[in-house]
């Protein structure tokens, strides 16, 4: 199996390197250091999985992700990364990455879950299987049917929807949800035009009018 790891800590790239090194079913063909450099590699060497870090330089891995699995969906995405909040590990998924491991994750548990991912399964550590049980158990607000605009929106626009109700700056926005500042912007454009009001404030009280008590 072909693999590239996007990573902008070379000490880490070593040691997967070295990890790697020890299979005889596993080879790694590739090594980026940012998103760019990591699509850059996905087009030239045509692997099978790419091991991607979220939080790197430039285009991050979450938007590396999305623009892989567009333009080359056979290639299977394997987050490697220290954030295991909800935000990152829904983003990464809703981006097309097929699994979800902690750094900290032992040898084996890391070879296993490059395989199974490469083979076209999907995997996520204990911890981060143990978040998704409880996300998609716990409660979500209802919402009325006053507001028929709300179906509309796509589920970006909803999330970003969502995040300007809890007062967040354009900014704040792009961070929580790994894209760029100039997306929000263009999203929030979208947005205010589908629910046909004027500003964000406005957006925000239909958004809260809609939750049921």
């Amino acid at each position: 199996m072909k693999i590239v790891i996007a990573d902008d800590h070379p000490l880490f790239r070593s040691g997967v390197r070295n990890l790697l090194g020890t299979t005889e079913d596993l080879q790694l063909v590739g090594e980026a250091s940012t998103g760019d450099e990591a699509l850059e590699l996905a087009a030239a060497l045509q692997p099978e999985l790419i091991l991607m870090d979220i939080r790197m330089s430039g285009l991050n891995g979450i938007e590396a992700t999305r623009l892989i699995k567009e333009r080359f969906p056979h290639i299977e995405v394997l987050i490697l990364t220290m954030f295991q909040d909800d935000q990152s590990v829904f983003t990464a998924m809703r981006a097309g990455a097929k699994g979800y491991v902690l750094k900290d994750a032992d040898e084996n548990e890391l070879l296993q879950s490059i395989r199974m991912v490469g083979s076209g399964g999907a995997v996520f550590s204990a911890d981060i299987a143990a978040r998704m049980i409880h996300y998609f158990a716990a409660p979500k607000p209802a919402m009325k049917r006053d507001h028929p605009a709300l179906a509309e929106l796509s589920r970006r626009e909803m999330e970003i929807l969502e995040c300007i109700a809890e007062g967040q700056s354009n900014a704040q926005i792009a961070t929580r949800l790994f894209i760029s500042i100039k997306t929000v912007a263009n999203n929030i454009s979208t947005i205010l035009n589908k629910l046909q009001v004027s500003d964000r404030n406005e957006a925000k009280r239909l958004l809260q009018d809609s939750r049921e008590d």
